[in-house]
């Protein structure tokens, strides 16, 4: 899973003072760092008038290295300094005296460039921009294709991804270091870094081990050990039998959905569980997908305790029937693992009882604020939500949105990025409901299940792009796990 990690802040910190005590010093870090930008740079444009904006701190020290590699590529390249090169301090200044060229005191009067380097503040900035820092975001804003950042956009906190005040910069590419970091994943970060390539700056694998990070970007790295690829001896009794609970008279859509994702992604066998009297609208449509009538709680507690996995909640109901059919199914003893979305969820809000370590929820902003209305809170990103929200509920949620989260009570977390805005479509989440009660009922664990899920989700939603709906989404699958299988 190396290169998918994620690290903080405060990992980040610790890493360079771990580099530093195995005898890599800091100041290499520096110098490595400031080539790699300088490196992305020349990969993406040409030589070209440069100039590096660089901060007062660690991040003006790369951007002084990288000022000096591209000169060095016979760019021709400036430095416009928000402090005196001779009132810098300890590596940072090392590497402004190292630097031979031209420096401009920071200025609305110095030459205009086609390329501009933020090296003004990294992730770790903890107050708003201000005086020429905040000017030059609003001055780099008019151009940010031009715009390449240092570690992150200059005035974005790399834990939360979010703004620290007015204005912050907005980048074309920005190059960090060692890992990604929350805000080059999490919006609104993430609209804000444009590319982003990851260096290595010589920081030994051993201490990047030995912060036992627990947070990737999503992808196959992640799960595809675990992915239940079928062998030669495989039959479909062998592959799982999940269940898709259905809503009543005109709310069966949604389930049926659900039911072809997971057929499509695998599960051996597929069954709807419908109420009496949307029995015959569900076998007018279905096929390959199997139908069982619902009759009342005793039903559900009984299917729970024989099914794969049971998916409870796209256009389930909210009456007190289907929220008795819900607690008998939760209830069941020694029960499968359910997925529970939509109004299953709402049944559920606020959040009160445990659930079962091998469950996943999987609430929308919406949902999420119903169920946990004390989580969702200004000050803590996204993940930090998603985990406290896990660890409450006992089971993997899986926050969704266009950064979405999934979280185990173990604090393991895994953000998403594959995906398209063509998402925001009704029935999409239903799909998704569905990929994960698929996964899970042909043995994958549930963590990895969701995870896969939501990268497959997004894969296809990707392929088809624009004109999108829901219903593209299962027929899509096929090519996307054919690459998947190709490794």
């Amino acid at each position: 899973m190396n290169g998918r990690e994620l690290i903080t802040n405060a990992e980040m910190r610790a890493i360079d003072k771990a580099s530093a005590d195995a005898l890599v010093p800091t100041r290499t870090l520096m110098e490595n760092a400031g080539r790699a930008v300088a490196d992305a740079i020349a990969a993406r444009f040409s030589p070209r008038p440069t100039a590096v904006i660089c901060g007062p701190g660690n991040n003006g020290g790369d951007g002084w290295v990288t000022a000096r590699a591209l000169m060095e590529r016979g760019w021709p390249v400036w430095v416009e300094t928000l402090k005196p090169a001779a009132e810098l301090w300890g590596d940072a200044f090392d590497a402004a005296n190292a630097w031979k060229g031209t420096t401009h005191p920071s200025s609305e009067l110095n030459p205009p460039a086609e390329v501009y380097v933020d090296a003004m503040f990294g992730a770790g900035l903890s107050r708003p921009l201000e005086g020429e820092a905040l000017r030059w975001a609003h001055r780099l804003a008019q151009a940010p294709e031009r715009v390449v950042a240092v570690d992150v956009p200059s005035g974005l906190d790399g834990d939360s991804a979010k703004p620290l005040g007015e204005a912050c910069v907005r980048a074309a590419l920005t190059v960090t270091f060692v890992r990604k970091k929350p805000a080059h994943v999490l919006y609104s970060g993430r609209g804000l870094c444009g590319d982003v390539v990851v260096a290595d700056i010589g920081a030994p694998e051993a201490v990047i081990e030995a912060q036992q990070l627990k947070l990737w970007e999503n992808g196959p790295e992640l799960w595809a050990d675990l992915f239940p690829w079928p062998n030669a001896e495989a039959h479909k009794h062998a592959r799982g039998h999940v269940f898709i609970a259905s809503g009543g008279h005109a709310r069966t859509g949604a389930a049926r959905m659900a039911a072809r994702a997971a057929l499509r992604v695998g599960a051996g066998l597929v069954t709807v569980l419908s109420p009496s009297d949307a029995l015959a609208e569900n076998a007018a449509q279905l096929t390959a997908v199997m139908l069982h009538e619902a009759k009342g709680p005793g039903e559900y507690a009984s299917i729970a305790r024989s099914a794969s996995c049971l998916a409870i909640g796209p256009a389930f109901g909210l009456d007190d029937a289907q929220r008795a059919n819900l607690q008998a199914a939760l209830g069941a003893a020694k029960r499968a693992p359910m997925v529970l979305d939509a109004d299953a969820l709402t049944l559920l809000s606020p959040f009160k009882s445990e659930l079962d370590r091998r469950d996943v929820m999987t609430p929308h902003v919406g949902e999420f604020r119903r169920l946990f209305p004390d989580l969702l809170r200004e000050d803590v990103n996204k993940i930090e939500t998603a985990r406290a929200a896990s660890a409450r509920a006992g089971a993997i949620v899986l926050f969704k949105g266009p950064d979405t989260v999934i979280a185990a009570p173990d604090g393991r977390a895994a953000v998403n990025t594959s995906g398209t805005p063509f998402l925001a479509t009704a029935g999409a989440g239903d799909v998704l409901t569905g990929l994960i009660a698929g996964l899970i009922g042909q043995g994958m664990p549930s963590f990895e299940a969701a995870a896969a899920a939501a990268w497959l989700h997004g894969e296809a939603a990707e392929r088809k792009g624009a004109g999108l709906i829901a219903e593209d989404l299962p027929e899509i699958l096929p090519d996307v796990l054919a690459m998947l299988a190709r490794g």
